[in-house]
């Protein structure tokens, strides 16, 4: 699991292009994977977009387990501390996610208190946040790592000063996020008024009068049916294709005005920080809604004093467990990865889950389509290993306030 600088570009990094490319440089396919990964390569996940209180009822997380999980923005490996787990290796292909969850749990372990964490990791524009990271932070993080955060943008900032700013409106999702707004605001529609909503039903009413005429749109529709549309949202080709085949005009416009009017309608505005990221691009502040678990004040002491009990590798899934005795992990976070797996590393993913579950393992992770991406694909000596947890996955299903996803799945070792 050797590390690579967090700047290195696509071409050095040879771990995403294994995971990535499946088809010929010169195929569309293969020119689509290639762009793909040359967006992914920096930056991507300021936020994770998966709802970890819907992880953490479907894990039945609790003190002394031990968890493997892929990182994206921390977050969640974050609010896994809430319930003292015995240890968390947090894994990612991409070395930028490294480098945030580093800091992420270097800001928790060192900064002065619970205050200075939500400033530094959720305030916008506030210019103290980089003399914290100079005094409490910068000393306490690997080389590696403290070189990228003190390295120098195309702007001749340092990385760290986007914490000065709105450091969420940053990476790959975050300037997508701004594209929409402003594709939005050339059809007439400011996005950002959808926070002003002051009940569910006027949150129906914004969605339905504003938004989802959108989706109606010529040149919206175009955009939508080219694959590198959805790259912004870290979604690849592989993913765009289980979208588009949920929809009887081949282009992913249903599904996301779909996805869209869950996050909009679904939940109350004030109970989900998800939705405040995607229309008002920051977090609510105090009298607005509530911030995401790991910052709440309430689980600052158990994150704090279990910062140690985390390990961030570069490394995929497969590449850790193959490290890993067997019997060892009792709870698996694999978020959407397999979705871009062909059925070879399906197979060898799940092959090392089950080598190194323990009796009682759960693997829980997600899918752009609805149903399990293991049907017809995994082995039947591998599956028959497992049950699928169909209710209580379509009843989580329903509770994740990210809304990103068709699909959650809770599988469970048998005994």
């Amino acid at each position: 699991m050797t590390e690579i600088a967090p700047d290195a570009g696509f071409n050095e990094n040879t771990k995403l292009k294994d995971a990535l490319l499946q088809h010929r440089a010169m195929s569309k396919d293969g020119f689509s994977e290639r762009l793909f990964g040359y967006l992914f390569s920096g930056l991507v996940y300021a936020q994770i977009w998966e709802d970890p209180d819907v992880d953490m009822e479907a894990m039945e997380l609790s003190e002394g387990h031990s968890i493997v999980t892929i990182a994206s923005g921390g977050c969640n490996m974050l609010a896994y501390l809430s319930r003292s787990p015995s240890r968390i290796d947090v894994v990612d292909l991409n070395p930028n996610h490294v480098a945030l969850n580093r800091l992420k749990l270097a800001a928790f372990k060192h900064l002065p208190d619970h205050q200075s964490v939500v400033r530094h990791l959720s305030t916008e524009g506030d210019s103290a946040n980089s003399t914290l990271f100079d005094r409490h932070i910068s000393p306490h993080l690997d080389p590696v790592t403290r070189d990228y955060w003190n390295g120098r943008t195309i702007t001749g900032r340092r990385r760290i000063s986007a914490f000065n700013h709105n450091f969420y409106r940053t990476g790959l999702l975050g300037r997508f996020i701004w594209i929409g707004h402003m594709l939005a605001r050339l059809h007439g529609v400011n996005m950002g008024d959808m926070v002003k909503s002051r009940s569910m039903r006027e949150q129906r009413h914004f969605f339905d009068t504003q938004i989802a005429p959108l989706f109606d749109k010529p040149f919206i529709r175009f955009l939508t049916s080219r694959k590198s549309s959805l790259f912004g949202l870290g979604i690849p080709p592989q993913q765009y294709d289980e979208l588009a085949s949920l929809s009887d005009d081949g282009t992913v416009a249903p599904v996301l005005r779909h996805r869209l009017e869950k996050l909009a309608c679904y939940f109350p505005l004030k109970d989900n920080y998800f939705a405040w990221q995607a229309f008002a691009r920051r977090y609510p502040k105090p009298d607005e809604g509530t911030l995401p678990t790991y910052l709440k004040a309430e689980h600052y002491p158990a994150i704090r004093s279990g910062v140690d009990r985390v390990t961030v590798h570069h490394a995929s899934v497969t590449e850790l467990l193959a490290t890993k005795p067997a019997g060892s992990v009792d709870r698996y976070v694999v978020l959407d990865a397999q979705d871009w797996m062909n059925d070879r590393q399906l197979n060898e993913l799940w092959s090392e889950i089950t080598r190194t579950a323990t009796s009682d393992a759960r693997v829980i992770f997600r899918t752009a389509a609805e149903i399990s991406i293991l049907d017809g694909r995994l082995s039947d000596s591998l599956l028959s290993q497992w049950t699928y947890r169909r209710e209580q996955s379509e009843t989580l299903n329903r509770k994740d306030r990210s809304a990103i996803y068709g699909g959650f799945h809770i599988y469970e070792k048998n005994a």
